[in-house]
């Protein structure tokens, strides 16, 4: 469904919650969030520790399902997917880059990469050009024969975004992933992942607790407390910096 620009919706949530039960207690992790977003376009969640952030991302992957709710990826409704549908959504829609870098440590960067292909049942024939087009995307095509703990945590962090793109996803999703690197390595992953987002026309939603990283990446910002959408905006919107 187009939104209101007519440009068409990549994710659109609707009245989404997830509640889970700890002894006797109910935990409101997300309570009713509403929200749409762009094909092709970059998006933050921003928030205190457990705003919903990571759990709104992880329904969005299919990681998870809604308690209640809508949640469309390009139209289809996670919620009521089948198992095998939601399997199937995580290895063609959305590709998905984690704080922590796991890259198997006894597999050479080109076998880390590959190993979503082997998951997909991708034909043997057709992987290697596949992985050599993905490390070229993330400036790593002369290191295919190492192992991770030959690199650099910048350099694996964009191994591990390139094991994101091999099955070449029309949705990027992004947990803090900046979060394992210093300051110039965290820019210069953010650099890569706002050149994919245009190169690729791929739509980006990352999830930051780092304000300045949110504003200098993102076309518009998304607040979450207490598990409620609070307010959503462009970076300098003064209801976005009240809220953050």
């Amino acid at each position: 469904m187009p939104d209101r620009n007519g440009t068409p919706n990549a994710i659109r949530a609707e009245n989404v919650c997830r509640y889970y039960t700890m002894g006797d207690s109910e935990v409101r992790a997300l309570d009713g969030v509403s929200l749409e977003v762009r094909e092709s376009e970059r998006v933050a969640l921003v928030g205190a520790s457990g705003s919903g952030k990571s759990t709104l991302l992880h329904l969005m992957a299919g990681l998870d399902r809604p308690t209640s709710g809508t949640l469309e990826t390009q139209g289809r409704n996670l919620a009521t997917m089948s198992p095998e549908e939601l399997a199937a959504h995580r290895r063609g829609t959305v590709g998905m880059i984690f704080q922590a870098f796991h890259l198997l440590p006894r597999m050479t960067l080109e076998e880390n990469v590959e190993l979503p292909l082997r998951l997909a049942e991708v034909p043997r024939e057709e992987r290697a050009a596949r992985v050599r087009e993905a490390l070229e995307h993330v400036g790593l095509a002369g290191r295919a024969a190492h192992r991770p703990g030959e690199l650099s945590g910048g350099e694996q962090q964009r191994a591990a975004i390139a094991r994101a793109l091999v099955n070449r996803p029309s949705i990027l999703l992004a947990d803090e992933p900046t979060g394992n690197l210093d300051s110039r390595n965290g820019e210069e992953i953010m650099r890569l992942i706002h050149t994919l987002n245009e190169s690729l026309h791929m739509t980006v939603v990352l999830v930051t607790h780092e304000r300045r990283l949110a504003a200098s990446f993102a076309e518009r910002i998304l607040v979450l407390s207490d598990g409620r959408l609070a307010a959503q905006g462009p970076p300098g919107d003064p209801t976005i910096e009240a809220l953050q």
